[in-house]
């Protein structure tokens, strides 16, 4: 089990690339001489899966509440506009060789889940639940969620349509 990330959701999908054997680099690691030296909000790994784009990864950590994942009607995804300018431009930073994209971690507060047959990862007592959202997707479909906390979100409609297993990853992007 790796500990290195800031926050239980960052280290729960890093250590859920680690058993997938998803080759990775923490962003501070990566590109930390870079970004020290602009306001430009650094991302969270530097993804290499086996076949398909490098992955610019920014973790969006969220609780989930309920009993049940059908028809995703009720997950948070919202992100602050901060995060979709800087994953933009560390896109066009990195060029087209790259595919940026938000993961959202869930992790269940419940004990009695039912994940509707999603795969879940168990990392230090929790069950966690990811999707990843392409960022030309995400800004797509995103609508303001609060001006004053500069925030925006998807529907759960257009969420249901962008939002892929992160086991997707392993196979191809």
């Amino acid at each position: 089990m790796k500990e290195s990330a800031p926050n239980h959701y960052e280290r729960a999908f890093e250590n859920w690339l680690i058993e997938n054997q998803v080759e990775y680099v923490p962003a501070a690691e990566q590109h930390k001489p870079v970004y020290e030296q602009s306001n430009l909000k650094s991302f969270d790994f530097l993804l290499c899966p086996a076949s398909g784009k490098k992955i610019i990864a920014e973790v969006k950590g969220r609780r989930f509440k309920g009993t049940t994942f059908a028809g995703l009607s009720r997950l948070e995804c919202w992100v602050t506009t901060e995060d979709v300018d800087g994953l933009a431009a560390w896109q066009k930073i990195l060029g087209e060789d790259y595919d940026a994209m938000f993961f959202f971690a869930y992790k269940s507060q419940n004990v009695d889940v039912d994940f509707d047959g999603r795969d879940t990862f168990e990392y230090d007592n929790g069950r966690y639940l990811f999707f990843a959202v392409r960022l030309a997707d995400y800004i797509k479909y995103m609508k303001q969620r609060s001006p004053k906390w500069k925030t925006v979100t998807l529907s759960a409609e257009k969420f249901r349509l962008c939002a892929k297993p992160v086991t997707a990853l392993v196979s191809s992007v």
